[in-house]
């Protein structure tokens, strides 16, 4: 693959808001069309890239690098941005993962009423700034395509969704913004400190021990104390996009509100940004905070598992239910990062791509009961198999993924993150495992009493699953299963760059 591969890849989505500026507003069909066909490009691209990948390579690979921007500060000084791009096994798997709910979403996106075409267009923008994220190898241009996700979102919210939809976007945008805030404050000073906006050099600069920067009495020293600092800053920065607890309930209200090709974007692939970051960043450049606040992290992460498992076993909704069950398993992402061992950062990453599969799986299935029955109360609902089989039988299939049922991605990815944090905190993990119980109750309440029992008079008739519904259920629950009955089809390539952080991370265990 050449060096240009990941810029084509990243930007290709585009193509698609090309063909769209040439059709009229009135053929919803045509625009419906090119929106979905234009995500294949990526999702083909994406495949490439995994069939391609040196799984042994620890670093970056199809790295691509030239001059950008160059922005002139005085007579005789000037500020050179690049344009870096690169991929490793953190962020390779996540690319894939992007493409894939991206193509879902757009054919879930069939279902949009009006105003088609503005849609899509801002639909491809939301994948290129997530592709983009993933695919940077410096602070600039993450920071940029973070933003090409935050604003096409909010119109995608408050357009596209239901009641409260302008609430729920200008909420979206509110706390993503302060948290956009933040991490442009830490990248300025990371520049400042560094002069370099490079990850994988500023990361260096940080860690080598031959680095003035981790000499005492040097100049250029940087103290514990600024380190601290600028990690705690990213750790907030980023807790509003997993989301850790108390910053979660502007995704609440996004799943209540937002129309379903939407959320499948957001539960599938964006909070999955905050959980890269903090391996990226805070684990890359501060890999000595990240051990000794490993027991903060992993609090949080078991405040976040019980309180999402504890508020969706009351739920009657089912849209808040999974929004709270996303609470909940985002916290394991925290749990298999703060084990701060091979094995822990894994479950982290294989929890990430899973909950991204199986999010975004149910949250479509309970859209497509929603728009058939009119609700989805768990108390109005019941006997659906009757009157829906496949619809239900997805959803009872969809629901065990997600309470970690053996043979699914939900189980193994689980199992990874509990298994690297009990080898370095027991208790916490003890403590942590209790959501797991959580999660099957709840999961399974909501189970039973949607698609069992006995059916309400008014939901006799309901139809089933059309061909094209059929096809994102399909996809997104055969890769749900590929990944629990096989999973060296993603643990391989992830594999030299996890012990590659590990071992940085390790080397400052006592």
């Amino acid at each position: 693959m050449a060096n240009y591969f990941l810029t084509i890849l990243t930007f290709s989505p585009l193509l698609g808001v090309l063909l769209l500026a040439f059709v009229p507003k009135n053929l919803p069909g045509t625009s419906k069309a090119i929106g979905i066909l234009a995500t294949l490009v990526p999702l083909v691209l994406a495949l490439m890239l995994y069939t391609g990948f040196d799984s042994t390579a620890p670093g970056l690979q199809l790295v691509q690098q030239m001059n950008w921007i160059n922005i002139p500060l005085s007579n005789t000084q000037s500020l050179p941005i690049r344009f870096e791009m690169g991929v490793d096994g953190l962020s390779m798997p996540l690319v894939l993962l992007t493409a894939i709910i991206s193509t879902m979403a757009a054919v879930v996106g069939l279902t949009i009423d009006k105003r088609w075409k503005t849609f899509y267009v801002l639909f491809l923008i939301v994948e290129m700034g997530m592709l983009g994220v993933f695919t940077a190898a410096n602070l600039f241009q993450l920071f940029i395509f973070f933003e090409f996700t935050i604003i096409p979102m909010f119109f995608m919210l408050g357009i596209w969704g239901y009641v409260d939809r302008e609430k729920a976007a200008f909420k979206f945008l509110l706390y993503n913004g302060v948290g956009s805030a933040i991490m442009l404050i830490v990248f300025v000073i990371l520049f400042v400190l560094t002069g370099t906006l490079n990850i994988a050099k500023i990361a260096e600069l940080f860690t080598s021990p031959m680095s003035p920067f981790n000499v005492p009495d040097v100049p250029g020293y940087i103290p514990n104390s600024v380190r601290l600092g600028l990690f705690l800053a990213l750790l907030l920065a980023f807790a509003i996009k997993i989301p850790i607890v108390p910053f979660h309930t502007w995704m609440l209200k996004t799943y209540q509100e937002g129309h379903p090709a939407v959320i499948m974007i957001s539960s599938g692939v964006l909070i999955k940004i905050g959980g890269y970051a903090l391996i990226r960043l805070n684990a890359g450049f501060f890999p000595q905070w990240m051990n000794e606040l490993a027991t903060l992290i992993a609090v949080l992460g078991v405040i976040n598992i019980l309180y999402g498992a504890v508020l969706a076993l009351v739920q009657n909704e089912l849209k808040q239910m999974l929004a709270y069950s996303s609470v909940s398993h985002m916290g394991v992402v925290l749990l298999g990062i703060a084990a701060v061992n091979a094995q822990g950062l894994q479950g982290a990453i294989f929890q990430m791509i899973s909950h991204g599969l199986i999010a975004a799986l149910m949250f479509y299935l309970v859209s497509l009961v929603h728009e058939r029955a009119g609700t989805s109360d768990i108390r109005k609902l019941g006997g659906l198999a009757k009157s829906m089989p496949i619809i239900s039988g997805i959803f009872l299939t969809a629901m065990m993924a997600s309470a970690g049922l053996p043979g699914m991605s939900g189980f193994i990815s689980e199992f990874l993150a509990f298994v690297g944090l009990f080898g370095s905190k027991p208790a916490i993990a003890a403590v942590g495992a209790i959501g797991i119980i959580l999660t099957a109750v709840y999961l399974l309440r909501a189970t039973l009493a949607t698609t069992f029992g006995p059916t309400h008079a008014e939901h006799e008739s309901l139809a089933d699953a059309q061909a094209i519904e059929v096809v994102p259920m399909v996809v997104l629950l055969s890769l749900i299963i590929l990944i629990g009955v096989y999973p060296a089809v993603l643990s391989e390539p992830l594999q030299a760059t996890l012990q590659t952080i590990a071992s940085g991370i390790g080397g400052f265990s006592r």
